[in-house]
């Protein structure tokens, strides 16, 4: 999806306001994303299909999505989460956090 520059500028704004080491940036973005991404939806994992039903932050502050097929979970980083189409609600966070990243952003 792409992200117009304004609204880009706007969403890392919101998202990394008063934040001043990376720990607080990360926990911006996961905020930003578990508030506005709309949970569940079905996705795909290597080609298995799955049901992601949560926003987290791991104790190495990685942003992950769970995903569940079954009785089986697993926490995926949200950088590596291929989103399905149509894309849920929200998933323009994900886009944004994605380029916030690559450009280089954390220390």
């Amino acid at each position: 999806m792409k992200i117009s520059e304004r609204r880009y500028q706007e969403m890392v704004e919101a998202a990394t306001v008063d934040s001043y080491n990376d720990s607080e940036l990360i926990t911006g973005w996961y905020t930003m994303i578990e508030e506005n991404l709309a949970v569940p939806f079905n996705a795909s994992i290597l080609g298995v299909p799955v049901r992601v039903d949560k926003v987290g932050l791991t104790d190495n502050e990685q942003i992950v999505v769970r995903c569940c097929h079954g009785r089986h979970q697993q926490l995926v980083p949200i950088l590596d989460l291929l989103l399905p189409m149509p894309r849920p609600a929200g998933s323009d966070w994900i886009d944004a956090f994605r380029r916030w990243v690559r450009s280089g952003a954390l220390g």
